[in-house]
């Protein structure tokens, strides 16, 4: 005998909210081991990194990515011990490695070397905008200082150019008394030829 169609869905329901439960409780487990992985980094001054809090957590590092507590965590734990440092972090004991935990370590490190070339690149970044901004601040400089210059050479023509009104002025003021001077000989001379008796 057939069960109902209700009954299946019922129990594919049941077994996708089984799924889902046991998803949650196994993020949770994840985030709260990243969590305390961070919290162990900083007190024992070992660097935070997405790769090493994903190695110390067993979580991946997709994982630490893409879980916004966790990202948050450790981005957190990165800018505090770059404004604060890091402690002393003691010795590690020696542990037994095998193939499989140096594949592991090796492609975390892959990872952390990707980490560190993205921060390397933002710093350049960082750097080449402020040599930028340095630069921009000597060419603005040295525009002030040709402004400066041309409104000096301004000056000193304005003064040269008044200077010369005033001698021009000044010829002005001489050519007309020259003028006058000789308007007044001429006249004096026809008055003089005119008191000279004719023979």
């Amino acid at each position: 005998m057939k069960r109902p169609a209700t009954s299946g869905a019922n129990d594919r329901h049941a077994r996708v909210e089984r799924l889902r439960a046991s998803r949650a409780k196994d993020s949770e487990a994840k985030t709260r081991r990243a969590l305390e992985a961070v919290e162990g980094l900083l007190r024992t001054g070992r660097r935070v990194t997405v790769a090493q809090v994903a190695r110390e957590a067993g979580v991946s590092t997709w994982f630490v990515y893409n879980q916004s507590q966790v990202h948050r965590a450790v981005q957190d734990g990165i800018t505090t011990q770059r404004e604060h440092g890091r402690r002393n972090s003691p010795a590690p004991e020696a542990q037994q490695v095998s193939p499989a935990g140096l594949r592991t370590d090796l492609a975390l490190a892959r990872e952390e070397i990707k980490d560190l070339k993205k921060e390397r690149d933002r710093l350049r970044n960082r750097v080449r905008l402020s040599l930028g901004t340095e630069l921009d601040e000597v060419n603005r400089n040295e525009l002030i200082e040709r402004v400066q210059q041309l409104e000096q050479r301004n000056t000193t023509l304005d003064q040269q150019l008044s200077e010369a009104k005033d001698r021009i002025t000044a010829l002005e003021g001489q050519l007309r008394g020259a003028e006058d001077d000789l308007t007044a000989a001429r006249a004096g001379l026809r008055r003089a030829m005119r008191a000279v008796p004719s023979p």
